[in-house]
């Protein structure tokens, strides 16, 4: 067997036997896209960083089950080999689960949609677990410095200490990753109390921790002979829909950074570069209510989602210089952008015109959820002919997320996760076609709720007693609604929802910042990849479409809205984020 190349003793992490600090900072190559994979890590490379942190999403890798996909995008072998010819050692977190505010915390949804033990020995989970690291690992193996590849650490599980208790399935993925060549130095990371710790470590890994202020406690629970390393230094925060743009300043994290480092500690920023939950990635949290993430991962990081270098990255770089013999790489220019123009949306189809549209996927008495109907994401329409007495109402049992609710073609009202699951029907009563439209706002990436279900969970009843029952279900996912269309032909429908295309001219691919004033809760394709969302109640504005995406002359915008389409698509020369809030994570 290899020798690891890093290793702790006596408090120290050694690198091919001398002592060695860790400066790491986060970059996830499946929240950038690949064409800007290099620039990215050069910046941080520039920041004085000596090392980069990416988690693995299995669950973007293995969309269907066995069906496996590391081409593309999905290379993380090309992305671990451009960190190091940019000079970076690799961090690598394969673990089934990330949380990384990513739709399920990585787990793929048919998984959970079966499994009730997430993250356990339980024989199903492991099962699924172990075929996805006979072709994870492969990748990965003969990148490892011990071979000539950067790779020298390798997380066995993330933050395990605040979700269970099962010692024995985090010595299953230990053995699981010895036994198929990794042979680097193995970690966990767990917040900074006790309990946590306990339950998040393995032996033969070095325990690491997570935190945004907090090396004085760290240090308490360091463990003989381990290194001090925060594995997820927190210097900003993540969004989620209807809350404010989190920020932390730059003195406050630099606080915490000089503190970590004059005690002799190891840091990876969390993140270094953000980057975008493009297409329907962005995970949820959950505290009571549900809590959506935003499309943007922008997270007020050092290396903005744009590459923008601000504050944190120069006084970054002032301290990590020390660390280094020679001269840190150049600071690389700043990004460039379109220029300000913008296009009418012209309205394609009404919401359920694009809904009839779309075919049957299946039929069955009681509504079927999500994970029944092999939707990963995106919306389902709920269709049953009704028929019920005057002074009705329509109740839905377990909504996960949003319901938009149309009977015979007029619009209702809407649902969301929590609050009011029931609306009146038409008061005279009487029947017609009943059309539910449910969209997933993103999967609980943390916490004891992850991997739970979405769609209409427990049924549609009437009057809070009767079942109605004969529905069937039609799937709109990530790909743009395939409406036949007759050139020049516009919908006559009243609703404000549905979908619509814009055409935008440019005579360079460039970086943009897409707007859709007056739009209310959309998802937006830019020839035809799909951006992600916005929606009126913030706090993000603005979606980051970056270069690659565009190509020199006309480039097609598609926008499919629920509520409200907006009459036209706007490129601004600067992001907008939202009302700000100093907020550090704990």
């Amino acid at each position: 067997m290899s020798t690891p190349t890093l290793s702790w003793r006596d408090g120290q992490i050694l690198r091919d036997g001398a002592p060695h600090r860790i400066l790491s900072g986060a970059v996830h190559y499946f929240r950038v896209h690949p064409d800007q994979w290099e620039d990215r890590l050069r910046r941080l490379a520039a920041m004085g960083a000596n090392t980069v942190d990416t988690y693995i999403a299995w669950n973007f890798h293995e969309r269907t089950e066995g069906e496996y996909d590391f081409t593309g995008w999905r290379d993380v072998a090309r992305f671990i080999r451009i960190a190091g010819e940019v000079g970076l050692d690799v961090f690598v977190r394969p673990s089934p689960y990330i949380c990384a505010e990513w739709s399920n915390g990585g787990i793929p949804f048919w998984l959970s949609g079966r499994t009730r033990a997430l993250r356990t020995v339980d024989a199903d989970f492991l099962t699924a677990v172990d075929a996805w690291y006979d072709q994870l690992i492969p990748q990965l193996a003969p990148l490892q410095a011990a071979h000539g590849g950067p790779i020298r650490l390798i997380q066995v599980e993330n933050e395990y200490g605040s979700y269970g208790t099962d010692a024995e399935y985090l010595a299953h993925l230990r053995d699981g990753l010895r036994s198929r060549g990794m042979v680097e130095m193995l970690t966990t990371a767990d917040g900074i109390t006790s309990d946590m710790i306990e339950h998040g470590s393995v032996p033969g890994a070095m325990s690491t921790f997570t935190f945004g202020t907090g090396v004085p406690r760290a240090l308490e629970l360091q463990r003989d002979g381990e290194h001090l390393m925060c594995s997820e230094l927190w210097g900003g925060w993540f969004d989620h829909w209807g809350e404010q743009h989190h920020i932390r300043s730059a003195a406050s994290m630099l606080g915490t950074v000089d503190e970590l480092l004059e005690a002799g500690g190891s840091v990876s920023l969390y993140m270094a570069h953000g980057g975008t939950n493009f297409g329907l990635w962005n995970g949820s949290n959950h505290d009571g209510v549900i809590q959506p993430t935003v499309t943007s991962y922008d997270s007020d990081a050092p290396i903005g989602e744009d590459g923008t270098l601000g504050e944190k990255f120069h006084a970054l770089r002032e301290r990590f210089a020390r660390f280094h013999d020679g001269e840190l790489p150049p600071v690389p220019d700043a990004p460039r952008r379109q220029s300000a123009a913008s296009a009418d949306l012209r309205a394609d189809a009404a919401l359920l015109d694009v809904i009839a549209a779309t075919p049957v996927r299946a039929e069955s008495p009681q509504p079927l959820s999500f994970e029944e109907l092999g939707a990963e994401d995106g919306l389902v329409a709920y269709e049953s002919d009704l028929l019920f007495p005057a002074g009705a109402t329509l109740g839905i049992l377990q909504l996960h997320d949003r319901a938009t609710i149309f009977f015979d073609g007029e619009r209702l009202g809407t649902l969301e996760h929590d609050g009011e699951h029931a609306l009146p029907l038409p008061a005279a009563g009487g029947s017609g076609r009943l059309i539910i439209v449910v969209e997933s706002l993103g999967r609980i990436n943390y916490g004891p709720l992850t991997g739970q279900g979405k769609g209409i969970l427990g049924g549609v009843v009437i009057d809070g007693r009767r079942y109605q029952h004969g529905w069937a279900h039609r799937v709109l996912g990530d790909g743009i609604p395939a409406v036949d269309l007759m050139a020049g032909d516009e919908t006559t429908a009243v609703d404000p929802a549905g979908l619509a295309s814009a055409t935008l001219e440019v005579s360079e691919p460039l970086d943009a910042w897409l707007a859709f004033p007056e739009g209310a809760k959309g998802m937006v394709w830019l020839n035809g990849f799909l951006l992600g969302r916005y929606w009126e109640r913030g706090p993000q504005e603005t979606l980051y479409a970056p270069a690659p995406l565009w190509r020199a002359g006309e480039n097609e915008i598609v926008v499919l809205d629920t509520d409200r389409l907006p009459s036209r698509v706007e490129i601004r020369e600067q992001p907008a984020f939202g009302p700000t809030e100093e907020f550090i994570g704990t």
